[in-house]
């Protein structure tokens, strides 16, 4: 159980948590929202005691872990494999010493509690996490420095994953994963056997993964039973509950002042209308939350222009000659609202680049309208504006002859005040960053918009306002995102992108999920049963691995035990004075054959797994 207790914490003077309580009992996973700048990062910060609370209290059960990503894996020559694996510290830890140990009692204890922790296991377990992450087993044995820090905070989030830890504290895990990570990070959070506390603006996670939401708002919070939807629509029903009695209170007040204001000159008024002063001075003003002002987005509006806006043709594209996606035959118009599915690595981002022009196609050919304009975003522009520039310096340097007035204006349709335009880029926030990347891409009001994952660091507020901005935009929008509540409401067309093809899908985004869920296994139905689908080879490896492990673990312990029966041959332990000892390496004996047991089980299930998968 996590208890906290009338904490408060200030920054720089001012308050951010004031007299805030909230019990969440064990095994509960909570979702933590409140818009930017509310807190939630300083909350989980203060409950890892990195920061001194200035007054009440954090309790959490004695010896409980707290885990959680606080920055991207290094880029050394470890490989992923052992990287995620080298998380679970006891397990390492107790590994190294199996070598070196000698006596055989402590010996058969690093063995037995090996087994308790399913330590032999740990290397197919840790193999799923990165495999639902998105890394191939091919890449599992790479070194950490052949990937970006992205994919390295994949690597982080895979092994506090793997930790287990007891309490798990997830700030915006999904901003470096794609749909089919997010996806599968969705389910496995749903089964976590522990508390979970995540910081997310993504409403599919919210609604999926987690039993509660945890809100931050006016320095409090606010524990609501079930999912996102649940807790919006419960806040607006308490909104529009406190907004109704203020208002019944207010008329209640000037209804008393005006009282008091006619009759308290006259004597015979006087006591009454002191009595109504008293009661209007009683009165505890009834507030209603703060709401936040929406941040909306104002995208310029193109001309309109002849369709199609795009048409390929028998196209190819990709790097160095080498062809990443062929046989394109696609047409978009301006009115086109596209959303781009398809695993990570099969050309999603190549085929955003051939319709930005910025990748030429290799053959065929690819046609665009007259004057046409394509903005593009993507999260690497963010990375790239200039941190010692402010807003103001960036858009100043693409409207030079504009006047600081109407550059301002630009900078507000965006959400970009007054104070963050003089601000310097490397102190604004991550979503402040990603408005100014999106008011740059649209600053020549383009035909067409391609958005490659333009929610990260955008709260939910701010989400709901780029789908209103998207919605009144009038071109043609391509989106890429692990947002399905986005791409639910924004897209009305979906292309798979998949085995080197570009080709529309004809379910919608719940079937797509249900197949991402599935591991694209054949729907039920009453025909015959299809055949088998094989394992890919690094499945099979992965089978291969796990039985030479269990073997490894029977080995062991057959010498542990034979270790043990010497020492209960010796006749020097039946004698009396020894007695004690030798019950006690009995009891061993009888612990050692147990683990053999159990032990010989697991490699016989092993076995079966392979040898079905090889047939």
């Amino acid at each position: 159980m996590l208890r906290i207790d009338d904490i408060s914490y200030s920054v720089a003077g001012r308050p951010l948590i004031e007299n805030a309580s909230v019990t969440i009992p064990g095994g509960h996973k909570v979702g933590i929202v409140g818009r930017n700048g509310t807190g939630k990062t300083t909350l989980f910060r203060l409950i890892r005691g990195e920061l001194a609370l200035e007054s009440g209290a954090i309790t959490l059960p004695q010896r409980a872990r707290i885990g959680g990503v606080s920055q991207e894996v290094p880029g050394n020559e470890v490989s992923l494999i052992d990287t995620v694996l080298a998380a679970d510290t006891e397990r390492t830890e107790l590994l190294a010493e199996s070598e070196t140990a000698t006596d055989p009692t402590r010996i058969s204890d690093i063995q037995m509690r090996l087994v308790d922790i399913d330590a032999w296991s740990a290397e197919a377990r840790a193999a799923t996490i990165l495999r639902g992450l998105g890394f191939s087993s091919t890449e599992q044995q790479q070194p950490c420095s052949d990937f970006s820090g992205g994919w390295r905070m994949r690597v982080a989030l895979a092994a506090v994953l793997f930790s287990q830890p007891d309490l798990l504290l997830l700030d915006e895990p999904t901003n470096y994963l794609d749909l089919e990570g997010a996806l599968w990070l969705e389910t496995y959070l749903a089964k976590y056997p522990h508390t979970v506390l995540i910081v997310s603006h993504d409403r599919g996670l919210l609604n999926r993964a987690v039993g509660s939401i945890l809100h931050l708002e006016d320095r409090k919070l606010t524990l609501y039973q079930g999912g996102y939807d649940t807790f919006a629509r419960t806040r607006a029903s308490r909104i529009a509950a406190a907004e109704s009695e203020a208002k019944k209170q207010e008329a209640r007040r000037a209804h008393l002042q005006s009282f008091v204001d006619r009759f308290r000159a006259k004597a015979t008024k006087a006591v009454q209308a002191q009595s109504r002063l008293k009661m209007i001075e009683k009165m505890t003003p009834i507030t209603t939350p703060k709401e936040a002002a929406l941040k909306k987005f104002t995208f310029p509006s193109p001309e309109e222009l002849s369709p199609p806006i795009i048409a390929i043709e028998g196209a190819s594209v990709g790097y160095d000659g080498q062809a990443v996606l062929s046989h394109l035959d696609l047409r978009i118009d301006q009115d086109d609202r596209i959303a781009l599915l398809g695993k990570n690595g099969q050309g999603k981002s190549t085929l955003s680049k051939m319709l930005a022009d910025k990748l030429k196609p290799l053959q065929g050919r690819m046609t665009t309208a007259s004057k046409f304009r394509v903005g593009y975003f993507a999260q690497h522009q963010v990375e790239e504006l200039h941190v010692d520039e402010a807003p103001i310096d960036h858009i100043r340097r693409l409207r030079p002859d504009e006047t600081p007035s109407r550059l301002r204006a630009r900078l507000g349709g965006f959400g970009i005040g007054a104070e963050q335009a003089e601000t310097l880029v490397g102190k604004l926030s991550g979503g402040q960053k990603a408005r100014l990347s999106l008011m740059l891409a649209t600053i020549d009001a383009p035909h067409m918009l391609i958005l490659d994952e333009p929610t990260n660091h955008l709260d939910i507020e701010s989400r709901e306002a780029l789908v209103e901005a998207l919605t009144a935009y009038t071109g043609a929008v391509i989106l890429v995102s692990h947002d399905m509540h986005l791409l639910s409401l924004v897209a009305d067309r979906l292309w798979l992108v998949k085995d080197g093809r570009v080709a529309p899908y004809d379910g919608d985004l719940e079937s797509y999920r249900a197949a991402l869920l599935a591991g694209d296994k054949p729907a039920k139905t009453s025909k015959p049963k299809p055949a088998r689908k094989r394992l890919s080879r690094d499945e099979i490896l992965t089978l291969r691995q796990e039985v030479r492990k269990c073997e490894d673990r029977v080995n062991k312990l057959n010498d542990m035990r034979d270790k043990v029966a010497d020492k209960l041959a010796q006749p020097s332990m039946y004698e009396e004075e020894n007695a004690a000892q030798a019950a006690g390496w009995n009891k061993k004996y009888a612990e050692v054959m147990d683990g053999i047991e159990r032990a010989e089980g697991l490699w016989m299930k092993a076995l079966e797994r392979l040898e079905k998968a090889e047939r």
